[in-house]
């Protein structure tokens, strides 16, 4: 039974049992319904529900997403209990999310456990809470603590939500005997149910203004504006008809493209990690790990490592600089420290016995992972690699946290091929959620399931990559950004191209972006291509131009924009820099409309999409979705660029392909995959499964 019925004199306990974390499936829900009619018909004098194992409902039964509603359905239960004559109390422990949260507002009484935590994350899958959570909230916790809940979908504390009012006591120990204790208290003295739909909604803010803030931090979300606009409709409407209008724009949430694409990311996010090779592999044993090159990438990785309670060696080329990449770890540590995610005396043990650093490979000798985090070039991976061999333990698994180059090439330097992977990190590696497993020929797939545990213990989602020049990543952003700078020298400008990107719903567009990385990366990266270019390939020089200069972008204060402190300005050397490049290659500039400009961003991000896919460096469309969600910005409401490739038809796309290569057959050549997929009348998803 999932829901179990039990008496203990004058107290109906209902104990949810549906393992891992008590998802509110249909048989739940039944449960629920049939315990409160049965209670009732009892002549019980109270209710408790409390939650089985490590947590109360932590939400919806994602198995049930996208398939028919079978009844009861949330509402109704929701309101069954709030409705009930007898006091319900709830006995909170665990993660009270979503509809979870939604049953505990509808009970009468509330008791949490202090690790208890509180929240409403369905704007993170495109939607709102849809069982009466945001007419309940409100009306419990106030205006500003609700739109701020139910906005965001950050979860509070068992602390905040009883300054807040959502529960009424925080005590310590086991649910079911806090519970009982409660309910017998109640029962005691004689208390009522407690409706929360029977209270007033309070009085009502500037919504206006609190609307506006919200739509301002949505930057294109529809989910969050929505849901403002449920919990604004508590203070002018009765509880049932606010119920219904919550019901109304849940509904109309349902039929949109964000909707589809955020629910995409949801699975794809906890599909990605799970390879059909790699099942029944058990990876090597973890407890340490060794990083070379203590730089900003190194010393995240270093850091990402303590975090995640392994032993660290950091390997520097002196004693000096592995001094200064301790400095730059305990820098990384201290905002950790700050932030409230460890405590002083973590933070003193990572430092202290945790963390090694030394100018002497001898000091990898015990490290379980060995990765080197050094400049980025091959001749010196090579270098670093033959003194990684030469100290590492037979077991050590030898990475390269390597952003383009041929991880095969490595391998085959060395004498043990099978124990080399790439490990691509994004900067800052403590802060990024991304990492590249990049699978070399040779490499043995207990070194992958090792990539991946790591990954698993750092927090990561963990993506395999094939080799090529920029793995997944790279290699699309590579595209994408050149199709970018063939509008710059036919007529668009940077500043607008950005301004485009960031509407469509980019933090930041792809220029201020390069500003950010440094634009002396795309320089470097320019001059390594340089000596294998096609005769026919488009180069813009104008940011060459620029590094010339030594502009680097945001680290000397001017690139595409001209930085101090915290503003940005657009910088007014560059477009004259563009306009003699297009006059010294005798271009002609036209006028590109903003439709023009994100299609052709996007059929460039697609098309190279698609190659890699059908060149089985990404294994399925999902894994390129999850490295731009993570690792580029792309924004989560579209899904990922092949899920929004599916939501605007493949077809649409493979023409408007196809007609920029009337203007360049070189650079816009449709992708195979993509050709097969309109032939067929199939999608990227059918690839997925």
């Amino acid at each position: 039974m999932s829901i179990s019925f039990e008496r203990d004199g004058d107290i109906v306990i209902l104990a949810a049992n549906n393992p891992p974390v008590n998802a509110l499936g249909a048989e739940v829900r039944r449960g629920l319904s049939e315990g409160i009619k049965r209670a009732v018909a009892e002549g019980a004098k109270a209710v408790l529900i409390y939650g089985e194992g490590r947590t109360w409902f932590a939400g919806a039964d994602i198995r049930e997403f996208g398939k028919p509603p079978v009844e009861p359905g949330l509402p109704g239960v929701c309101d069954e209990i709030e409705a009930c004559p007898i006091p319900v109390v709830a006995a909170l422990h665990g993660t009270v999310l979503g509809g979870g949260l939604e049953v505990a507002v509808s009970c009468h009484y509330r008791l949490a456990l202090p690790s208890t935590k509180l929240g409403v994350p369905e704007v993170n899958l495109g939607l709102l809470p849809g069982a009466g959570g945001t007419q309940r909230l409100p009306r419990l916790a106030g205006y500003e603590t609700a739109v701020a809940m139910v906005t965001s979908g950050r979860p509070v504390s068992a602390a905040k939500a009883l300054e807040a009012g959502i529960v009424d006591r925080v005590e310590d120990g086991k649910p079911r005997a806090l519970g009982l204790a409660y309910a017998t208290e109640l029962v005691a003295e004689g208390a009522k149910p407690r409706p929360v739909g029977a209270r007033p909604a309070p009085q009502a803010p500037d919504f206006a203004a609190m609307r506006a803030e919200v739509v301002k931090k949505a930057r294109g979300q529809l989910a969050p504006v929505t849901a403002f606009d449920a919990v604004a409709a508590s203070a002018s409407l009765p509880f049932a008809e606010g119920l219904k209008e919550e019901r109304r724009l849940f509904m109309s949430l349902m039929d949109t493209d964000q909707r589809k694409g955020m629910i995409h990311a949801f699975f794809a996010e906890r599909q990605v990690s799970k390879l059909p090779e790699l099942k029944g592999v058990a990876p090597r044993a973890l407890n340490s790990i060794g990083v070379i090159g203590g730089g900003t990438m190194g010393a995240g990785i270093a850091t990402a490592a303590l975090l995640a309670g392994l032993r660290v060696s950091l390997i520097e080329m002196t004693e000096e600089a592995a001094e200064a990449a301790r400095g730059r770890v305990a820098g990384n540590l201290a905002g950790a420290l700050k932030r409230g995610k460890i405590s002083q005396q973590k933070h003193d043990a990572m430092l202290g016995t945790a963390l090694t650093t030394a100018a002497d490979y001898a000091a990898l000798s015990d490290a379980d992972v060995i990765i080197e985090a050094v400049f980025e070039d091959m001749a010196v991976k090579k270098q670093v690699f033959a003194q990684i061999e030469a100290h590492a333990k037979p077991s050590a698994i030898l990475a390269s946290n390597t952003s383009y180059l041929d991880i095969n090439e490595i391998a085959a330097n060395t004498t043990r091929p099978a124990d080399v992977i790439g490990l691509h990190f994004f900067s800052p590696a403590h802060v990024m959620r991304l990492l590249e497993v990049v699978v070399a020929d040779a490499t043995a797939p207990d070194v992958v399931a090792t990539g991946f545990e790591l990954g698993k213990m750092l927090g990561k989602t963990t993506v395999r990559s094939g080799v090529c020049d920029g793995f997944i990543g790279n290699r699309i952003l590579s595209t994408y950004r050149t199709a970018a700078d063939h509008m710059i020298l036919d007529g668009a400008s940077p500043y607008e191209i950005d301004r485009v990107l960031e509407n469509f719903g980019f933090a930041m567009g792809p220029f201020a972006v390069a500003d950010l990385a440094g634009l002396d990366i795309g320089w470097a990266n320019r001059k390594r291509l340089a000596p294998n270019r096609h005769p026919r390939e488009r180069v813009s020089e104008h940011a060459d131009k620029l590094c010339e200069a030594g502009h680097f972008g945001q680290k000397t204060g001017r690139g595409y924009y001209i930085y101090e402190g915290r503003s940005k300005s657009i910088n007014p050397d560059v477009m004259p820099l563009i306009e003699a490049e297009r006059a010294a290659l005798g271009i002609t500039p036209k006028t590109f409309s903003d439709d023009d400009i994100l299609r052709r961003y996007m059929a460039a991000m697609v098309n190279e999409a698609a190659k890699v896919v059908g060149e089985g460096i990404a294994r399925r469309p999902l894994d390129v979705d999850m490295v731009l969600l993570m690792g580029y910005g792309f924004p989560r409401y579209h899904g990922g660029p092949l899920k929004w490739a599916d939501i605007q038809g493949l077809g649409n796309l493979l023409a408007d392909i196809e007609g920029f290569a009337k203007e360049d057959d070189h650079f816009w050549q449709p992708a195979p995959l993509l050709q097969e997929l309109v032939a067929s009348n199939r999608s990227f998803d059918d690839l997925n499964t």
